[in-house]
């Protein structure tokens, strides 16, 4: 098989990367190492920022989003028996939209069949080879045979686990890790929201998050250790585990069937350089942030708005340049988010290892963001994704 640009994962990532690049008549061959079925169900972030919404429109598929979506003008900030809201459209002009990632990657297979560009699922990627020459090759096992992708350039959004990160040189990447000793039990639930916007409650017995998925869908956290067993959480434990933790006076938090349940552990991540050769690597597989500051699907989504853009000027012009500053300018705001996610994240959890020294921390520092206008707006400025990077 030969391709310009040979895109090794199906996530947003990818088949966003793949959607910009037809538009401007560069075609792609996407990869992905499952099936069509776990891609469309597997539940995933579901906050974007207003630039990433409009990506995604330009990529052509937003018309559902826009219906379905639910816009968001705030966020609250629950600590010590009070809510606080931060209004972050009035203190930046920018709001974000709730959409959950399942949604996204459903609109953008949808839109890529129809219009009969190629997507092969069940196609595995075992090798990454040629990085350095002209002709760099994908090595991938589909449908019981062995196969090869031969390309220009090889875009990698195959996640944390993938194999283009790994096929770079050893000794080429440096990597930055940060592990955090807790995780974050979610459940989908199919009940109506019990309120109008996200709630990030910090309280004496652990952080909890009320999200948003649809009218009818609720998307709920709780702080765990990071190697909890999910079975240890029945359903009843679960909803009186979040009912004490977001605890409001005349407020009550409605309980309904839990659809899904999983633990996730929590990670910094971020490689250096964010490429090798005609190699470049995007989203999970570059970088990993602490769920918290709701940056992972965003800041996949800007990595290959950056490279499309780069990759066009080089098809179209033969300009390189951008593709040589592809690393910087994607680090950039890798790092300004990283630092936001850990500061969310340290923030509101609870440190197993802790004392009362670091909660008193914590609580002057919500009172600060909920209590100074100009500590609310550095806040918002970061989560609606429109600070200077």
């Amino acid at each position: 098989m030969r391709t310009q640009v040979g895109i090794v994962g199906a996530g947003p990532a990818g088949l966003t990367l793949g959607h910009l690049l037809a538009r401007e008549g560069i075609e792609s061959v996407v990869l992905e190492s499952r099936s069509r079925e776990y891609v469309e169900h597997r539940i995933r972030a579901g906050v974007l920022e207003q630039g990433s919404a409009q990506l995604l429109r330009d990529a052509g598929v937003g018309e559902r989003m826009d219906r379905e979506g639910m816009v968001h003008g705030g966020i609250y900030l629950q600590f010590g028996g009070e809510r606080h809201h931060v209004p972050m459209r009035e203190l930046t002009g920018a709001a974000i939209l709730i959409y959950g990632q399942t949604e996204i990657v459903k609109d953008l297979i949808a839109a890529r069949l129809q219009a009969g560009l190629p997507l092969l699922f069940e196609a595995e990627a075992v090798a990454v080879r040629g990085l350095e020459s002209e002709r760099p090759r994908v090595e991938f096992v589909h449908e019981g045979r062995r196969e090869e992708l031969e390309c220009d350039v090889v875009a990698g959004c195959d996640g944390f686990h993938g194999v283009c990160r790994e096929s770079i040189p050893r000794g080429a990447l440096r990597s930055y890790v940060r592990e955090y000793p807790f995780g974050w039990l979610g459940i989908l639930a199919r009940v109506a929201p019990s309120t109008d916007e996200l709630v990030y409650a910090h309280s004496d017995r652990g952080f909890a998050l009320l999200s948003l998925r649809s009218p009818q869908l609720s998307r709920y956290y709780l702080q765990v250790a990071h190697d909890e067993d999910v079975a240890e959480w029945p359903d009843e434990r679960i909803w009186e585990e979040l009912a004490r933790r977001t605890a409001l006076e005349g407020w009550t938090l409605a309980e309904g069937p839990i659809l899904e349940k999983g633990v996730t552990g929590m990670r910094s991540f971020v490689c250096e350089p964010m490429q090798y050769g005609r190699l470049f690597l995007a989203g999970d597989a570059a970088h990993i942030v602490p769920p918290t500051g709701a940056k992972g699907l965003n800041l996949a989504l800007r990595d290959v708005q950056v490279l499309a853009e780069a990759l066009i000027a080089w098809y179209r012009r033969g300009d390189r340049s951008a593709l040589e500053r592809y690393s910087e300018r994607c680090l950039r705001r890798v790092w300004r988010f990283e630092h936001f996610a850990w500061w969310m994240t340290t923030m509101l959890h609870l440190d197993p290892g802790g004392d009362e020294f670091d909660r008193r921390l914590q609580l002057a520092q919500l009172r600060h963001v909920t209590g100074s206008r100009a500590a609310a707006t550095a806040l918002a400025e970061n989560y609606t994704g429109v600070v200077a990077v």
